[in-house]
């Protein structure tokens, strides 16, 4: 017979369940978000940009900005 131990138990169980499925579909959104759009702007990254650059993060202007700033540094 369950008593207010095993009740309590099933609770937590529960709320720990519903957690870590919220944080998972959370992490998925991000990560398809971040293939969509330019992590730096925010604007969509074209569909185009996308299949010629797989994996990419930024759009083409903000890209060209970060090279700008890397060979900059790089003197």
């Amino acid at each position: 017979m369950a008593d207010i131990a095993d009740f309590a138990n099933d609770l937590v169980q529960e709320r720990i369940d519903h957690a870590l499925a919220a944080r998972k579909a959370t992490k998925v959104a991000s990560v398809v978000h971040s293939f969509l759009f330019c992590e730096e702007c925010d604007d969509p990254i074209p569909e185009g940009r996308r299949i010629a650059s797989p994996g990419c993060t930024q759009c083409v202007q903000c890209q060209s900005i970060e090279e700008q700033r890397e060979v900059r540094h790089a003197r």
